[in-house]
């Protein structure tokens, strides 16, 4: 059990982690030579070059300007400087609408903090209950929460209208934050540019045919039901085969680019190569001229293959991107059912064609079912054996555990200092090193399920993650602390005294979340902004691999938001802040130092660093709202049982009416703003499509949209080989009748069957 000294050391320790994290960073970052580790999103972006190329020898690489040393901390003002709709041009929505929910967690938790540290810890803390119970550890800490009033108090009913202002505090915050963003949602694709998605639908599981091919197929389907809407199409292609080989041709280029650069330098001199095993001996040869040839031959075998793929039907799969002249077409086609079937022909709207994780557009329908089956059950035993790490962090929190299980360390542990470490930070640190592998095993669990695209990988993986954490972190963390802290309570008194205990014992929790919080929240925060592993990796590759200055820009790792880690692990901050409110507020102080840390250097990541794979338009915040309820009813329920075992059976009852107010609210928001992040009007769309033929009325949509959605392997062919096409053009007009190859199912006649 961490006593108040036990938390001053953790907090010492994280305190004086994260300030030497922000003091590297802050010296680090002002070094020329780490200047692509620290902006590469403004040489993304192309408004930021190189300051090694200019200045004296030791000025490449060194700051030499003493005075910028003293605005070392001048980086927080700047991340916090760029208003919100700059920031939205600058890093897209999805980014601006992730940090509110670090703003969302500062909106509701602040009040609830200055409420309750001005009633209910008064409230809890003039108590003595927790010193007249026998066989109970407890902590000072502890007099602050809820265990310290007596059974059957009539000060219940302060803790009873604490939670209700809680609920109709955050449920406004939630209506308020929903209503916002929608509003942002709507406002951001009005005013965006054209992107092919906006025109677009992707279309899965098309039916075979045995008169004709996928292409053929897709493009009579859609000209026969969208006559007047449909323009273009782009079939899917299974090229894993030429992906290699463009790879491969990549890598070539860049050796070859290296050793004209070397020969530019030194041109009296031709650089020579051995082309035996790894480059050691063999017969020595003009290396220009060897990846020349090399180059030439490769490229000659990705054309061929090309040719092969886009000839082949075994290359195609029954999936297909397809465009149409307006908005309102793909809108209608998207939304509605296609075929009597509803199995076959389904439609979506596409993914922007950088979103798109193309492996899993093969996949059949019926796979997907059993794929994500058998996920459920692999998920399911993950969460199981998970439990055992678990309970093994809950003994690092208990000393006397410990000592049982290693009885010659017992000197060493009972020092004062050795103590206070275990306990007040040993088990947040112990639980963070569990939890790392994890997002990796969810994130290719995700991929399993067949997922199409990066968005729609990230929002399963956030879930699982979210559920993951809910079981395991937080409710497994409570009941195995709980049994292992009180067994001696257990063993020694009668069964009807048991669920007493452990009504008492479940706020005592908080000190075992409060490390948590600490180590990941302030630290692991601070660590985030230091960006330790991409700046070795950077200077590891600068060193040994990089040849070129194409090779030095690959070099660079802006990373991302990392939505399917990140929001989960904010949400855990929600469950944690939201049930102790009303139990043990002590831990409001902590959450509320994260989601403001949080907020600032996630701000300046997004501004100078993450360089987002995607642009969804915030279609993630129905689950962070979904979440947060979620959160909020189990406060709700916890505390229900919290009170029972403390019998105050006259306020208990009140406490049934909030989960089902919870609901209905949650109900409401689903019904008010759900639809705007899950579908696109038909109003705004045609209000898009006027304006857009009013301002160009000469748009060639069709060279706009022709490869747009090509597979990323043939548009890397057509840029080392520029003879290669992706499709051949469609018509501009749709016929009155569509041809096809089809034999006829209604007559006998063997010709080919047209329709009007």
């Amino acid at each position: 059990m961490a006593t108040l000294t036990d938390i001053g050391v953790a907090a010492t320790i994280n305190i004086l982690t994260a300030f030497a994290f922000f003091i590297a960073f802050a010296i680090l970052r002002l070094q020329p030579v780490n200047d692509r580790v620290y902006f590469p999103k403004w040489y993304l972006k192309g408004l930021r070059s190189s300051p090694i190329k200019t200045g004296g020898f030791a000025s490449k690489f060194v700051n030499l300007d003493f005075r910028s040393y003293i605005r070392f901390l001048n980086w927080m003002p700047q991340a916090l400087r760029m208003p919100e709709p700059e920031l939205i041009d600058h890093a897209g929505l999805d980014s601006v609408v992730y940090l509110r929910i670090y703003l969302l967690g500062l909106k509701i938790f602040f009040p609830i903090a200055c409420i309750a540290f001005t009633v209910m810890v008064p409230v809890n803390w003039t108590n003595s209950t927790l010193d007249q119970l026998k066989n109970l550890t407890f902590s000072d800490i502890d007099k602050l929460s809820i265990s310290n009033i007596p059974t059957g108090s009539s000060r219940f009913w302060v803790h009873l209208c604490m939670a209700y202002v809680i609920t109709f505090w955050t449920c406004f915050v939630l209506q308020r934050e929903y209503k916002h963003i929608a509003s942002m949602r709507l406002q951001f694709l009005a005013s965006e540019h054209r992107r092919p998605d906006q025109f677009t639908v992707l279309v899965r599981n098309i039916p075979p045919d045995p008169d004709e091919s996928v292409s053929e197929l897709v493009e009579h389907f859609f000209k026969v039901n969208h006559p007047d809407y449909y323009l273009t199409y782009q079939a899917v292609y299974n090229a894993n085969k030429l992906s290699e080989l463009v790879q491969k041709r990549m890598k070539l280029q860049n050796w070859l680019d290296y050793y004209q650069n070397k020969h530019s330098r030194n041109p009296s001199k031709r650089p020579l190569i051995k082309i035996g095993f790894l480059g050691c001996w063999g017969e020595e040869v003009d290396a220009i001229d060897h990846y020349i040839e090399k180059i030439e031959g490769l490229t000659r075998k990705i054309s061929e293959e090309k040719e092969t793929v886009m000839s082949s039907t075994k290359s195609l799969v029954p999936a297909a991107f397809v465009s149409f002249k307006k908005r309102w077409g793909a809108v209608v086609c998207s939304q509605t059912q296609q075929s009597r079937n509803p199995t076959e022909w389904l439609t979506e709207w596409a993914p922007e064609p950088r979103d798109i994780h193309w492996d899993n557009l093969a996949l059949p329908y019926v796979q997907l079912t059993i794929r994500r089956l058998v996920i459920a059950v692999a998920f399911f035993f993950l969460t199981f054996f998970f439990m055992i790490p678990i309970a093994f962090v809950q003994t690092l929190a208990n000393i006397e555990g410990i000592e049982k299980a290693v009885p010659f360390l017992k000197p060493l542990i009972e020092v004062k200092t050795v103590k206070s470490f275990i306990q007040g930070f040993l088990p947040g640190i112990a639980l963070k090193i569990f939890l790392i592998v994890l997002p990796s095993i969810l994130m290719l669990m995700s991929k399993f399920e067949g997922f199409i695209s990066k968005s729609s990988l990230e929002r399963r993986c956030a879930s699982r993650y979210y559920m993951f954490q809910f079981i395991n972190v937080f409710l497994c963390s409570i009941i195995a602390g709980t049994a292992l802290q009180q067994l001696d309570s257990f063993l020694n008194q009668s069964a009807t005294e048991i669920p007493k205990t452990i009504g008492v014992s479940i706020p005592m929790k908080a000190t075992f979340f409060i490390t948590y919080i600490m180590v990941d929240g302030w630290a692991g925060v601070a660590g985030e902004i230091l960006r330790l592993k991409p700046l070795i990796i950077y200077h590891l590759k600068n060193f040994f691999l990089v040849k070129t200055e194409k090779d030095r820009e690959e070099a660079m790792d802006p990373g991302t938001i990392g939505f399917n880690t990140g929001e989960p692990q904010i949400q855990l901050y929600f469950i944690l802040g939201l049930v102790y409110a009303a139990v043990s507020p002590i831990l409001l102080p902590f959450i509320l130092v994260f989601f403001a840390l949080a907020y600032v250097v996630y701000r300046h990541q997004i501004i100078n660093v993450y360089n987002q794979e995607y642009e969804s338009a915030a279609a993630f915040w129905p689950d962070v709202h979904r979440r947060v309820v979620i959160a909020l009813i189990v406060s709700q329920l916890l505390l229900m049982g919290l009170l029972s075992t403390k019998k105050a059976a006259r306020s208990t009852p009140l406490l049934f009416i909030l989960p089902v107010l919870t609901i209905g609210f949650h109900k409401f928001c689903q019904g008010r703003y759900q639809p705007i992040f899950v579908t696109y009007p038909l109003q705004d769309a045609m209000v898009k499509d006027t304006l857009e033929r009013m301002r160009e009325p000469n748009l060639n949509l069709k060279t706009f949209l022709q490869n747009a959605y090509a597979h990323p392997v043939f548009k890397a062919a057509d840029n080392l080989a520029n003879e290669m096409v992706v499709e051949e053009p469609q018509p501009d007009k749709t016929p009155d009748l569509v041809a096809t190859k089809r034999g006829s199912r209604r007559f006998n006649s063997g010709s080919a069957e047209t329709f009007t």
